[in-house]
């Protein structure tokens, strides 16, 4: 229970936020660069080079896209009406 409340605390603050911006911010300079890096995957001749930029652009934006939605989860938490159980 004290832990819950703590926590609580910690979410608003200044520090949760700025972490919470800077790592949408950078997913998604990295969902920008790894889209025109998908792109730029068509453009290879070489069959090998294309699967490996292929799949590494792919990943880039899988990770890109868990980094943009973490904060829009974390803030949807914190504006969420909590309810105490009282046991």
């Amino acid at each position: 229970m004290i832990k819950v409340i703590k926590e609580i605390r910690h979410m608003g603050s200044i520090l949760w936020w700025g972490k919470n911006i800077l790592i949408a911010v950078l997913s998604f300079f990295f969902l920008i660069f790894g889209v025109e890096t998908l792109i730029g995957s068509f453009y290879l001749k070489n069959p090998i080079e294309f699967i490996i930029y292929f799949f590494s652009a792919s990943f880039m934006v899988l990770v890109s896209i868990v980094g943009i939605i973490y904060p829009a989860i974390q803030v949807k938490a914190l504006y969420k009406p909590r309810t105490l159980d009282n046991d």
